[in-house]
């Protein structure tokens, strides 16, 4: 449907309101848990990245607190996003999961010859998953042998001593399963049903408006292109799809002209993006953050491009009024910021950052800038 657009604001507005639902200015007062559920998904291929990434959105948190949350069903964990592992919360996560389990991937013919499961069999295969991690959290291995225990499963037993990551996937796709707590250095799998905060996946028809909305509500104001990239490339949501379920929201999504760009925004958000002030905010925030994820290292509003492949090898980016500005590291007790941009660097900003820094990190942090 086209919409007529009922408002206009600068590139510094729309990134400082961003800025403000992301929980980095000002820096969100909750839990980890409740970092995880606004961002609708935290990357965990890291797991120290992973934990930086929603700590550095708290006022007050510790180390090891992801991990608690994970272990208290606060948060789960599940293959997601571009078929890698990420935080999701419990209440929110299944939403995303019915997205991507609508390629029904099981189904193609090259999946059913190499694990020599039909479209008819799979019923039974997740019901033996759920069986057998009915009397807790297993590893991969653990898994291949008590399915291998039947018949029709034991032809699997090779492919869940290799790992099974791509078998794995659809069951966590359809809710069956999620990681557990590692168990002497290796990943555990448990069922999510035993999770009270877990609310289950609920219809396609229903999880696509509730996806576009929650990203315009925390990524906006952003293009349709933006969108794309996180639902579409993401999660393989159809265009077809991703254009219905848009569409389908009607008045709810408002047009936001952005010195030229026509994004879209909630329309409960309107009166909040117009009233906000540009942000001069510095933050550090970790390699492959949702800051710059979200969007995509392909929006230059957030990654100028001269900085773009520095964000996709997993740099730490620098943001400044939400814009990457530079890269950070850190070794040992120094902290190393290297300034990417012209002009005059806001050095008090940055000594702020390094402080509030060293108080998520619990160490004393000296800087190093060039």
């Amino acid at each position: 449907m086209s919409r007529k657009t009922e408002a206009s604001v600068t590139w510094p507005q729309a990134l400082a309101w961003r800025m403000r639902r992301q929980l980095l200015d000002p820096v969100g007062d909750g839990s980890v848990a409740e970092v995880v559920r606004r961002l609708g998904a935290v990357l965990s291929m890291d797991e120290s990245l992973a934990e930086l990434a929603v700590r550095t959105r708290c006022s007050a948190s510790r180390p090891g607190a992801l991990a608690e949350a994970l272990a208290g069903g606060e948060v789960i964990k599940g293959f997601a996003f571009r078929g890698s592992v990420h935080y999701l919360s419990p209440e929110e996560g299944g939403v995303f999961l019915a997205i991507r389990a609508a390629g029904r991937q099981w189904e193609l013919p090259s999946w059913v010859d190499h694990y020599r499961l039909t479209p008819g069999d799979w019923p039974d295969f997740r019901a033996a998953v759920r069986a057998a991690l009915g009397t807790g959290p297993l590893t991969v291995g653990e898994l291949g042998e008590a399915l291998a225990r039947n018949r029709a499963y034991r032809h699997l037993k090779p492919v869940f001593d290799e790992g099974a990551g791509t078998l794995i996937k659809p069951l966590s796709w359809q809710g069956d399963l999620s990681f557990g707590t590692p168990r002497d250095g290796r990943s555990t799998f448990q069922l999510l049903d035993g999770n009270p905060r877990w609310q289950g996946i609920p219809d396609l028809d229903e999880a696509g408006p509730r996806a576009v909305l929650a990203y315009f509500r925390t990524y906006g104001p952003a293009t349709v292109d933006n969108l794309r990239y996180w639902l579409g490339k993401g999660l393989s949501a159809g265009r077809k799809r991703l254009d219905a379920w848009v569409g389908g929201l009607g008045d709810r999504l408002v047009e936001v002209d952005v010195e030229g760009s026509a994004t879209l925004a909630a329309r409960e958000d309107l009166d909040d993006l117009e009233a906000a002030r540009p942000s001069d905010a510095v933050r550090f925030l970790p390699g492959h953050d949702q800051w710059v994820m979200g969007p995509g290292t392909k929006d230059e509003h957030v990654t100028p491009a001269a900085r773009r492949e520095l964000m996709t090898r997993k740099a730490n980016p620098v943001i400044a009024g939400g814009v990457v500005r530079g890269t950070w590291a850190r070794q040992g007790d120094r902290i190393s910021v290297e300034w990417l941009d012209e002009g005059r660097r806001p050095r008090k900003a940055i000594e702020r950052e390094v402080s509030r820094f060293a108080v998520v990190l619990g160490r004393d942090l000296r800087l190093t800038l060039s």
